[in-house]
């Protein structure tokens, strides 16, 4: 049976990768991103969340199978905390109602293996708290120190975002609903976001050792696509508030035999 989807951070990337797999096994695929796009708009504004909803209401007819909640930044600037955290819990909890009538319901987000890494704890916490205008704030300021400061922002967007669905995957709203609501955590992709760190050999070098792929290496946006569809697929009934990392070993190598 087909099912519908949306996919943000659509036109390019593991957005781009995931959009492709769903629609070749005959998924419908709404996609989302700022431009060449079936919705185009800006995750970091209320009124691109707001029209997100709304667009996505009016192409669907009111219901939709899964959401894939892709679309993120990595270059330090307080645009990342608006995209990667608030735009991401708005694409969820705005489309959350349009899942309910779903016979299958599906949801994930992605984060990122840089959320093991040295984050901002002033930052992180101000995004849990739901406070957007203190955070955007706080990461102006980390902008302004960096490095290293800016540096600490795009990890602790990610580790509050995998935090946040950890605590509200097991609730009424999602899980009590019967949607599997999960995390992917990709290590270095190749995609246009690290495309000039991967331009030279020296970039290469520095990546690998800032971020250590044993299996296989950097991966195509591909790899992560096919986690995304079966996170999204109906054989996906039990994975409640998961962190999966497709990272190549990152995590192990990181943090060892910590199960936590």
């Amino acid at each position: 049976m087909s099912r519908v989807h949306v996919v943000t951070g659509a036109a390019s990337g593991i957005g781009k990768a995931t959009k492709a797999l769903l629609e070749a096994a005959g998924d419908g695929v709404i996609g989302v991103d700022l431009h060449q796009a079936d919705v185009n708009v800006d995750l970091t504004t209320s009124d691109g969340r707001t029209a997100l909803v709304a667009e996505v209401r009016r192409l669907s007819g009111g219901r939709i199978d899964g959401v894939l909640a892709i679309a993120g930044l990595a270059t330090p600037s307080p645009a990342v905390v608006g995209v990667n955290y608030f735009g991401t819990l708005a694409t969820l909890e705005g489309l959350r109602p349009l899942l309910i009538d779903s016979p299958a319901p599906r949801a994930v987000a992605v984060s990122s293996m840089a959320a093991l890494m040295e984050v901002d704890d002033d930052l992180e916490r101000l995004m849990a708290n739901g406070d957007e205008a203190a955070a955007l704030a706080r990461a102006q300021i980390l902008l302004d120190t960096s490095p290293p400061g800016g540096d600490r922002i795009y990890p602790s967007t990610k580790r509050a975002l995998s935090r946040w669905v950890r605590r509200v995957a097991a609730t009424e709203a999602w899980a009590g609903a019967g949607i599997p609501l999960n995390v992917v955590s990709p290590g270095v992709i190749r995609t246009p976001m690290v495309a000039d760190m991967l331009a030279t050999p020296a970039g290469v070098q520095s990546l690998k050792q800032f971020v250590p792929m044993p299996l296989n290496g950097f991966a195509e946006p591909e790899v992560v696509a096919q986690l995304l569809a079966w996170l999204v697929s109906v054989h996906n009934s039990h994975l409640c508030g998961q962190i999966v990392y497709v990272d190549g070993g990152s995590d192990v190598v990181m943090r060892g035999d910590d199960i936590w």
